[in-house]
């Protein structure tokens, strides 16, 4: 297909997309005219700490610790693959929308019939809502510890963080990028702190960076398709096919499109091994100080809080300082992710259905109905946070079936020469890799919704 043809098509499928993603922040961060590698890098930087956020929000902490509890250090290598894989979609997501300047939403509708679209908008809003639900939860919980606030008021009180993000927008989005990697930066700080003191078997930790055959005996299994299903979520590919297009450059210059390519993938990546770092630093934290002993105890975030005061848990290093930076951490991670769900919910909506709503009522709709769940759980359960906890995993395992209706289009998409174009297509190599994940991940998932669904007969 031909420069002149190619662009003609983009527009056209731009003007059906309803305009461009997230348009009171699309091309709103300008970028710098020539510049070496770090000023071109620092300008491009900030999409990719967004994205960061859904691959270390309350939905990994449990499983993270308890993996380190249960299996030591063993499933240290599920977790590097787990974030290589993300790197391979995050990427692709990326390019997609500034290639075609459609979010994978807009995208996928305009490939899609009318009822088909709005099937994967309701699949897709639910998903976004199971996510919220982990947010809800850990906002509360954290909330309770630190303050000793009700569980039921504090899920309450989660309804208000509508006016901060309201605020935020009103800064700019480099403020929201800005605050969202402090907060990232506060996470990292309190864990690497943790295992300092805990003092883990660091030769055995890279030692497991290779996958060992234990892995795959049923109770290892299981552990790790949980961190996996856990690690990847459908709503960070709809998000950064949006966010990818915040920065302004000559996006009908090929060799500046393949320059915003090239420095958004290394924000990626950057990003993603913060990511990484920190999802290790939880196993870590798990394997030094539970490992071998009653972890039975240790699935809900309120028993680790009490294991980290607890010498007879955490050992010498048992500290209420611990515990208070832990519930500090968490409270990090639930308002982070509320800021990227927000975001990913508008994307859905206005790609899939062209349905435009001020901020404030998407985000105020959003939280509410994620809130009901929860409410009702607390009160039926009076309050009770293993409930609280077991509503968060059974809201992981929605995202698991979720998970194929945005890997699909995207690989399918991103290997299009008619979609992508002559020079921004897949490599066949990048395509292959693409459907080995894709394919895995989705059967991975299925098992993890089968076992769920078996485990309530």
């Amino acid at each position: 297909m031909s420069e002149s043809n190619q662009h003609t098509e983009h527009h056209k499928l731009i003007e059906y997309a309803n305009g461009p993603s997230l348009e009171e922040i699309n091309g709103t961060v300008e970028i710098p005219k020539g510049g070496n590698f770090w000023k071109n890098l620092l300008a491009f930087s900030g999409p990719g700490a967004l994205i960061a956020v859904g691959y270390m929000d309350p939905g990994n902490w449990v499983t993270s610790i308890g993996g380190g509890a249960e299996y030591g250090y063993l499933l240290m290598s599920v977790i590097l693959i787990s974030s290589l894989i993300a790197m391979l979609l995050q990427y692709m997501a990326a390019k997609l929308g500034i290639v075609t300047r459609m979010d994978l939403a807009q995208a996928t509708r305009a490939h899609t019939g009318k009822k088909l679209g709005f099937v994967l908008w309701i699949t897709t809003e639910l998903a976004i809502m199971a996510t919220d639900i982990a947010e809800v939860i850990g906002g509360a919980i954290s909330l309770k510890l630190l303050f000793g606030i009700p569980l039921m008021v504090g899920v309450a009180l989660t309804v208000l963080d509508v006016f901060v993000l309201l605020l935020l927008t009103k800064l700019g989005f480099r403020k929201i990028e800005a605050i969202v990697v402090t907060l990232i930066l506060v996470i990292l700080v309190v864990f690497i702190y943790q295992v300092a003191l805990a003092q883990p078997d660091m030769a055995a930790a890279f030692a497991n960076l290779v996958p060992r055959k234990e892995i795959f005996e049923p109770g290892q299994l299981h552990m790790a398709l949980g961190i996996v299903g856990a690690t990847v979520m459908p709503h960070n590919l709809y998000l950064h096919s949006s966010i990818a297009q915040t920065r302004e450059f000559d996006r009908s210059n090929e060799a500046d499109v393949a320059k915003a390519i090239k420095y958004t993938t290394w924000d990626s990546n950057i990003q993603l091994t913060a990511a990484f770092v920190v999802n290790s630093l939880l196993l870590l934290v798990g394997a030094a100080l539970f490992f071998g002993k009653d972890t039975s105890q240790l699935g809900t975030f309120g028993n680790l809080y009490n294991a980290l005061q607890d010498p007879k848990m955490a050992g010498s290093v048992a500290s209420p300082v611990l515990s208070v930076l832990f519930a500090v951490a968490l409270l990090a991670s639930g308002q982070n992710s509320t800021i990227t769900g927000t975001l990913t919910g508008q994307v859905v909506m206005e790609g899939f259905v062209h349905m435009k709503m001020p901020l404030w009522a998407r985000r105020m709709v959003t939280r509410i109905i994620s809130v009901i769940p929860v409410l009702i759980c607390a009160i039926i359960y009076r309050g009770k946070e293993s409930a609280l906890d077991a509503l968060l995993v059974n809201s992981q395992v929605f995202l698991s079936i979720a998970l194929p209706i945005s890997m699909i289009p995207l690989t399918i998409f991103t290997g299009s020469k008619k979609i992508m174009g002559e020079r921004f297509v897949n490599h066949k190599w990048v395509t292959i890799l693409a459907w080995i994940c894709t394919i895995g991940l989705t059967v991975l998932n299925a098992q993890i919704v089968w076992e769920s669904i078996r485990g309530l007969f």
